[in-house]
């Protein structure tokens, strides 16, 4: 018994990773087609004949004017919704429509975000073991992890992840799970991929709903893929940028209906409260000082952040409550407004970008010699996912040594 015993803790170990899960890898892709926030009111009510509802367009045109958006980036296309009008009305049955449309379109943004993170990672696509996918799109059987895994090309014995429905928090859920994935199996590489095309939420304006219009002023389409893995291989050159150093989720009690999606025949229909950016902010600082108490640090202005820009209102907020630099949120007011809201990619294009706004500075993947950072995912629940990234020094990959 005792001998088994000792086999079994050794098997254990065995299957292990030694070290800290990193991200080694990320890459992102947008569709081809791109909206200038300026244009987009006039746009959006031509192409859904509402233009005589002149009042409720000067509203969607103030609301895009305080976005903070520059462009965004959408598969739809004038052509496409002029050979689909159902998806004009405000409830018009549509789903079939929308649904072939996501069903074949994920995968393959998807594939286009995993295909730079793997070119970047520089390594054999058959040493990828797992697949994380994410959408909030497109349910279907097989997934669209499987769609984007045959695509790809990945080895049949992947496996495999889906993640549906989640929304605009799961960009830190897909990281805590890649994380857990790679520590508790010796080599592993996660690939992870958020496919977002916003075509199901896609709809004519509504007097009476006009959370709805909050959304069409926000969201946008794109892809992000990140490599994550323990233990990189430094004699293929393997380089962390980011280690995974813990992650946690927590639900806001009393604000299950602060964000909610539903799909109906109609699409998918999404109702947002007012008061979400103040949720949100009020909960910050308890998150922050649970995930950075252990290690010691409590000035959030020396870390850096890679937040979730949900809208301008959230940044704003979390800033105010925490007494953040406005430096401290650049990354994200950038992504924010170059690409809108893209749900669960969004966070991801964050984290590209912390790394490439200094990328040329040589002494760390944030560019500012801040070792310790935050990430931060914001959406339906409400759900807050809270991770602690510690950042690679760009000429070394030493690893973190927890006490």
């Amino acid at each position: 018994m005792v001998t088994s015993t000792v086999k079994l803790e050794e098997v254990r170990r065995m299957q292990r990773a030694e070290g800290m899960a990193a991200v080694l890898a990320i890459g992102t892709a947008t569709p081809a087609n791109c909206v200038y926030q300026t244009d987009y009111p006039d746009y959006y009510f031509r192409v859904t004949n509402s233009e005589h509802l002149t009042n409720l367009k000067e509203r969607f045109q103030r609301m895009c004017e305080s976005s903070q958006i520059r462009k965004r980036y959408t598969h739809l296309t004038e052509e496409i919704l002029q050979e689909n009008p159902s998806m004009c009305v405000f409830t018009a049955p549509s789903l079939d429509a929308r649904q072939d449309m996501v069903v074949a379109e994920v995968p393959k943004l998807g594939k286009a975000a995993a295909e730079e993170a793997i070119k970047e990672w520089g390594q054999p696509m058959s040493r990828i073991t797992h697949l994380v996918f994410c959408t909030t799109n497109g349910v279907d059987m097989p997934g669209a992890d499987y769609q984007v895994a045959k695509i790809l090309g990945l080895p049949t014995s992947v496996k495999r992840l889906m993640m549906y429905q989640q929304g605009c928090f799961a960009g830190g859920t897909v990281l805590r799970v890649a994380k857990d994935l790679a520590e508790n199996n010796r080599g592993a590489r996660v690939l992870v991929v958020c496919s977002e095309i916003m075509a199901m939420a896609f709809r004519g304006p509504s007097e009476s709903h006009l959370d709805s219009l909050v959304g069409h002023a926000l969201f946008g389409d794109g892809a992000a893929a990140v490599i994550v893995g323990s233990d990189p291989d430094e004699a293929a050159d393997e380089r962390p940028l980011f280690q995974i150093v813990s992650a946690s989720q927590t639900i806001l009690p009393g604000t299950e209906d602060a964000i909610v999606g539903h799909l109906r025949e109609v699409g998918l229909t999404f109702h947002l409260l007012k008061d979400v950016p103040e949720f949100i902010s009020d909960s910050v600082e308890g998150a922050l000082t649970d995930a950075f108490m252990p290690l010691g640090v409590h000035d959030w202005n020396s870390i850096f952040w890679v937040v979730h820009p949900g809208g301008p209102a959230i940044l704003d907020q979390v800033e105010e409550k925490v007494a953040l630099h406005k430096a401290r949120m650049r990354a994200s007011r950038n992504v924010l407004s170059e690409y809108g809201n893209m749900a669960s990619a969004t966070v991801l294009f964050v984290l590209d970008e912390m790394r490439k706004l200094s990328a040329d500075d040589g002494h760390a993947t944030t560019g500012e010699g801040m070792d310790w950072g935050v990430l931060f995912g914001f959406g339906p629940g409400l759900t807050v996912e809270t991770i602690v990234l510690h950042s690679v020094p760009i000429t070394a990959a030493a690893p973190l040594i927890m006490q």
